[in-house]
């Protein structure tokens, strides 16, 4: 297992560094791929828990939340196309879609878990959209873009395997034995200091400020490991160890952006407040 990882881990981070450093589309379609896959996994884990959440309802709106930013329209076509306020009005449609596709199931289908099906509906809209969306707006940021984009994704990559390589090897106690009997203590520590010292020092290599890697350093080291806990918990209820198939080792793209997505989340909105 652990070689399957390194053998993923070394041959695909080069390569998305680099498409984080072309930006683009270069950058947009493939990730666009991977959330659209994990979009699928998300639907399929909530089938599997006994709730309906529609593809054909649940990735249009989820798609849309990704193209409509300013910071996306202006990374993809050199434009800002549209306000600010067209991302809030599709969000707002896409829950009252959903709602209207809700009271259906409960009224005319007789479905009693039509409240239910809502409300994993609503959490795949804004789990998958709005805060996947931060992918693309960081990445769209106007100054530092790729910067703070590589080093909240690295920083992401190394404090997770610096957390599995230490619960392997010191872990004793663990950190959630319901949701991830693997997980330790000991690795989560580990995981913090580690991913905080690799993120500020490449913060510092890519220009980025000491205090702006000491910040996200501790954010993406310490908070985005909850983002694993969660989807641990929808597979733990669903039954199932990995939310897919997609890479050896890794499991599915559900699983590969759980923890990426808070990280690129944080490091968007340190990014304003900091530049």
């Amino acid at each position: 297992m652990l070689l399957q990882r390194a053998l993923v881990t070394f041959t695909l981070g080069p390569l998305v560094l680099f498409l984080i450093y072309l930006g683009g589309w270069f950058y947009f379609l493939p990730l666009a791929a991977l959330l659209i896959i994990a979009t699928i996994e998300y639907s399929q884990l909530a089938k599997k828990m006994g709730w309906q959440t529609p593809l054909w309802l649940l990735l249009p709106v989820v798609v849309v939340q990704w193209l409509l930013p300013p910071q996306v329209q202006e990374a993809l076509l050199a434009s800002q196309q549209l306000p600010e306020a067209w991302v809030a009005m599709a969000l707002v449609a896409g829950f009252i879609a959903v709602t209207i596709y809700a009271l259906w199931l409960y009224e005319i289908k007789k479905r009693d878990l039509a409240a239910a099906d809502w409300l994993a509906t609503v959490t795949g809209l804004f789990f998958l959209g709005w805060i996947s969306s931060h992918f693309f707006r960081l990445r769209g940021l106007e100054e530092m873009a790729a910067q703070w984009t590589a080093t909240a994704m690295v920083g992401t990559w190394v404090a997770d395997s610096a957390a599995y390589v230490v619960g392997k090897t010191m872990g004793r106690h663990k950190l959630s034995p319901r949701l991830s009997p693997n997980k330790t203590i000991e690795g989560y520590v580990g995981g913090v200091v580690v991913g905080t010292v690799v993120t500020v020092g490449l913060a510092v290599y890519l220009e980025l400020s000491l205090a702006a890697g000491i910040v996200l350093g501790l954010l993406v080291s310490a908070i985005s490991p909850a983002g694993d806990l969660g989807i641990s918990l929808l597979k733990r209820t669903a039954g199932v160890k990995d939310s897919g198939n997609l890479l050896p080792g890794h499991g599915g793209a559900l699983d590969r952006i759980d923890s990426l997505v808070w990280s690129v989340t944080m490091a968007y909105y340190l990014a304003l407040f900091m530049t």
